[in-house]
């Protein structure tokens, strides 16, 4: 579980598509971009990008991407999962509680967040590297922390 219950969503986004497995809770960035509205366009993908510097963070991801054989088994609705390559549900501004924090990294409330490697919430700043919002507790003893996220700055 990479998202805890206790969220506070101000505002998210249906606009993208994702087509690879992901775990719930990292920072989403553009890998390709439509052009105009780009509502339903399948060239409206987000990713989590190996390499932060110049991403276009766009939100934190809300739902599990899954890779389902959908001929063989339906898609449970009860779960917060999504089968790889449909839209996705992204949060632009709000309060996660979330474990996607990169490794050896241990935020203090108050500092800003950025986009780190593959997604995760670092608290140091890589060159090109968006800032994505604030940490608003440190890490509990499971490795989880609340992050104010605001998106786009």
């Amino acid at each position: 579980m990479a998202l805890k219950p206790d969220r506070i969503y101000t505002e998210t986004v249906l606009d993208y598509f994702m087509d690879e497995v992901a775990e719930r809770g990292g920072v989403v960035s553009v890998l390709t971009a439509g052009s105009g509205v780009s509502m339903d366009s399948a060239v409206q993908m987000a990713t989590y990008r190996s390499n932060p510097s110049g991403a276009g963070a766009i939100g934190v991801l809300l739902q599990d991407m899954k890779s389902y054989d959908l001929t063989k088994t339906h898609k449970n609705h009860a779960k917060s999962e999504v089968n790889k390559g449909s839209k996705v549900a992204i949060m632009t501004k709000g309060q996660v509680t979330t474990n996607q924090i990169y490794p050896g990294v241990t935020p203090i409330a108050g500092t800003p967040a950025f986009l780190g490697l593959s997604g995760y919430f670092t608290n140091v700043q890589a060159v090109g590297a968006p800032k994505v919002g604030s940490w608003a507790t440190s890490k509990d003893e499971a490795g989880f922390a609340k992050v104010n996220v605001n998106l786009p700055l």
